[in-house]
Formats: C-alpha cells, sequence, structure tokens
C-alpha cells in the first residue's frame, strides 16, 4: 500500500528549472560523443542496407555492445536521477528521416521496449499537426495548439526532433517531486485529496479509470496528471469534483506554469528527449507552422516499457501502451 509522505523530496529528481537553466555546465545535455555517433551510425548503416525500416525491425538487428554500459547510465538517469535526458549531437544535416528514425528506434530497443502508441498500435508516432483543433477525437499532439502539462501511458516517453517549427513549439518539462514540495509547503492539506483516487478518462479504456494524481511507494514518488482528462472523467461518471479538489488541481496548475519551476527548451533537429512518466509532466507551447508540408514541424515519439522502472503501488494503476492490461483499484 501507498503512504502519505510528509516530508519534502531532496534527490536530484527534485530539480527546479532556473537552476537548470542557470548551472553553467548544463549538465542535464548529454552530448553524443563522436565514438557514440560512429557506432550508432554503424548501426544504422547495417538496418539500412537491409532494407529494413523503423520500426520493423528488432533489437538483435541493430547492435551496438560498445554502448551498454553508456545506455545503462542513460536508463539510470531517467530512473534514479533527474528522470529525463537531452541527448544532444545527432547530426540532422547528415540523415534522411528514415536514417534518423532507424539510428532513435534502434537505440530505444536497447534501452526498453517499445509500446503501442494509439488504438492503431503504432511503435513509432509522429508528432505534427496535421489534425482539426475543432474536432473533440483530435488528440492535442496532432494540432500546432497549447499541449498541456501531462504524463503518457509509458514508462519513459522519447521524442526525436526532425524539423521545428516557424516559430514557437517549446518543449516544457516540470519535475514532479518539485511539484509536491511545493505543495507541501504552501497547502500541506490538499496532499491527502490528491492521494485518493479521482476519474481519469483516455486512459486507454472506455470507461474512466481511478487513480490517484500521487503515489509514494518504495521510497519513490509517481505521479500521473492531465487535468483535462481529469474533468472529462468526473463528467463521463458523474461525480462532479468537489470544491476543495478544484483548488487543488488549481494550485497544481499554478505550479506547474510557474517560470522558476518548469523547464523550457526548444528541441533541435536531431535532439532526442526522453522522459520518466512517474517522474516528470511535459507540455508544448502553441506555435506557427511552415505553410509548406516539407516543413512543417515534425518530431517522432516513443513511448518505452523500461527494466528498471519502479514498482508501483497497487492502487496506482500502472500500463505501458493501450494494449497492455490495466491494473484498477476502486474509487473511494
Amino acid at each position: 500500500m501507498t503512504s502519505l509522505l510528509t516530508q519534502k523530496i531532496d534527490s536530484p529528481c527534485a530539480w527546479r528549472g532556473e537552476d537548470l537553466v542557470k548551472d553553467p555546465e548544463q549538465a542535464w545535455i548529454y552530448h553524443l560523443s563522436p565514438d557514440t555517433l560512429a557506432v550508432l551510425d554503424r548501426a544504422m548503416v547495417q538496418v539500412r542496407d537491409r532494407g529494413l525500416k523503423a520500426p520493423n525491425f528488432i533489437r538483435e538487428d541493430f547492435l551496438i555492445p560498445e554502448l551498454d554500459k553508456e545506455i545503462q547510465n542513460l536508463a539510470n538517469e531517467l530512473e534514479n536521477g533527474r528522470g529525463f535526458l537531452l541527448l544532444r549531437g545527432l547530426p540532422a544535416e547528415l540523415y534522411g528521416e528514415e536514417e534518423m528514425a532507424i539510428i532513435y528506434y534502434g537505440l530505444g530497443l536497447h534501452m526498453g521496449t517499445p509500446v503501442t502508441q494509439n488504438p492503431r498500435a503504432d511503435l513509432l508516432g509522429v508528432v505534427t499537426a496535421i489534425g482539426n483543433s475543432k474536432e473533440k477525437t483530435t488528440r492535442v499532439y496532432e494540432t500546432n495548439a497549447y499541449l498541456p502539462y501531462h504524463t503518457d501511458l509509458s514508462d519513459v516517453v522519447g521524442l526525436l526532433s526532425i524539423r521545428k517549427a516557424k516559430q514557437g513549439g517549446l518543449s516544457s518539462l516540470v519535475s514532479a517531486a518539485t511539484v509536491y514540495n511545493e505543495i507541501l509547503e504552501r497547502n500541506p492539506h490538499y496532499l491527502a485529496l490528491l492521494y485518493r483516487p479521482l476519474y481519469f478518462a483516455h486512459l486507454g479504456n472506455d470507461l474512466p479509470v481511478p487513480s490517484p494524481i500521487f503515489s509514494y511507494h518504495e521510497d519513490k514518488l509517481s505521479c500521473r496528471y492531465l487535468r483535462a482528462y481529469i474533468e472529462l472523467g468526473h463528467e463521463q461518471s458523474n461525480v462532479k469534483l468537489c470544491q476543495v479538489e478544484v483548488q487543488a488541481l488549481d494550485l497544481i496548475d499554478a505550479i506547474i506554469h510557474d517560470p522558476a519551476i518548469r523547464l523550457d527548451m526548444m528541441l533541435e533537429p536531431g535532439d532526442m528527449q526522453f522522459a520518466n512518466n512517474y517522474a516528470v509532466m511535459h507540455s508544448r507551447s502553441n506555435f506557427e507552422d511552415h505553410d509548406d508540408p516539407d516543413l512543417k514541424r515534425r518530431l517522432l515519439r516513443l513511448w518505452l516499457k523500461m527494466p528498471n522502472a519502479r514498482v508501483l503501488a497497487p492502487e496506482f494503476p500502472g500500463r505501458n501502451g493501450f494494449h497492455d492490461n490495466l491494473r484498477l483499484a476502486p474509487c473511494a
């Protein structure tokens, strides 16, 4: 069973954006070395020359044994460090999109297991503005609208930048532990509410799924959040959020939008960002895109099930992908 954490979290996962930006070494940016890039390039060529494309190959097709230790360190940073990584250095100007996708997907295969991102069972998602924002069935990532802070249905989410927008489209991350610490300092009486199940829509089920926002289990804090899905879940369940619950959600939103707490970054072509969905919430600002379809903002997305993922509390439903079985708990 989960327990209520009443002390501030003092660990690398409790970072503040303003501190990371001021860090002269920018230690949160992991620069791929020439040796690492050479290994990735060699593996990509072997896959490409066999006529294979991402995601239609397996781990054994993309051989990078020299990077085993490096990849273990990356996975450890995601689970036990800051909870996110920005890998920089892949020379986008030298590769076509298919070649970049092979490198990205191949690296993902060695970090974890790709899982499905939608009912179509896509393992490699395309993030670009192709949807009609006026249609309720359109997912926000398919538009150029602001994407609210949220977590996804996997241990880790990854993004590879292929092209930037004409203007805007900043990626933004916020530490769930820092949000928790701020609530503990400002209004600790809200925390007990946030450990109780709320109804979430769109957790891969037709009906809303009960889940708390915060869970503390085996010395790790986990978080699940997307306010619009909570509001929709309660509407669909015909269970109105009470005033104090709305106030608690308002406080979370105020904290995650604080420029001192969030970390904004522009994903340059070739950048790969990975984030632990239990430790980090992510968002994206709105953007203006190019008229030419060949110039539009474009990213590739991975959802990964990680071999070193934390153990989740029974009342905190875990899921990896749209076709994974969701553990349900009764909503009190």
